[in-house]
């Protein structure tokens, strides 16, 4: 199978018939996600995997009932950063350098222009900056699923707040940003699943631009009246 192949295959399943994934293939999603590309190497985000049936039925309250939920295998929690801070970015500079076998003061320069950049823009903008990363990893982690023939549904419909609180990440320096439930499609109760998959037309997805296309083009002058 392609890539192309396996994500025409998947689809944001609506109803999961309970099965489990297997570990092989929860690890190999994993590792899709963990091997993401990320702003500056940081990723300032990690995945949080909950299988206990108590704990889904808890999250489902919270989200806004969606029964693939307590349906589901497992459940991914994607979180991310809640800020940068010159500790954090230290950290993740220092294990990247011990595993290259290189000094610590190596990505002191680069450090310092990314602190530069980003402690003006504000907590808010920093979180969110940290959430668009965590989106990264959970495409990928789509797509592992899809190429192992898992179906995944994502999901953006939860109360953020309250599954913060549910799951102790206030203070932890982490947000939840979105949910990717995993499992097995239930054919008979899934109005989804044999629906033609639908996009927006390729000549309307892209456009190809020059340099011609995006000048600013001349004032023209104001029509007499």
């Amino acid at each position: 199978m392609s890539l192309l192949e396996d994500l025409s295959w998947r689809y944001a399943t609506k109803k999961m018939n309970g099965a489990r994934v297997p570990a092989d293939k929860l690890a190999y999603i994993l590792e899709a996600a963990r091997l993401a590309p990320s702003s500056s190497g940081l990723q300032p985000y990690k995945v949080l995997v909950i299988s206990d049936p108590a704990l889904l039925a808890k999250i489902r309250e919270v989200a806004y009932n969606q029964s693939q939920i307590t349906d589901c295998s497992h459940l991914l929690v994607f979180a991310a950063w809640d800020g940068y801070s010159e500790a954090r970015i230290t950290r993740v500079f220092n294990y990247i350098l011990d595993e290259r076998g290189l000094p610590h003061h190596t990505m002191d320069d680069y450090k310092q222009t990314i602190l530069k950049l980003y402690e003006p823009l504000g907590t808010d903008w920093q979180a969110h900056h940290a959430a668009k990363q965590s989106y990264i990893a959970f495409a990928l982690a789509i797509a592992a699923a899809a190429e192992q023939r898992v179906d995944a549904t994502p999901i953006e419909g939860f109360d953020n707040a309250q599954l913060d609180a549910l799951l102790q990440l206030l203070g932890s320096g982490y947000r939840s940003t979105v949910l990717l439930p995993l499992g097995y499609r239930q054919e008979d109760g899934d109005w989804l699943v044999n629906m033609k998959k639908v996009r927006t037309p390729l000549a309307d997805f892209v456009t190809e631009l020059t340099l011609a296309d995006v000048a600013a083009p001349e004032k023209q002058p104001v029509a007499a009246k």
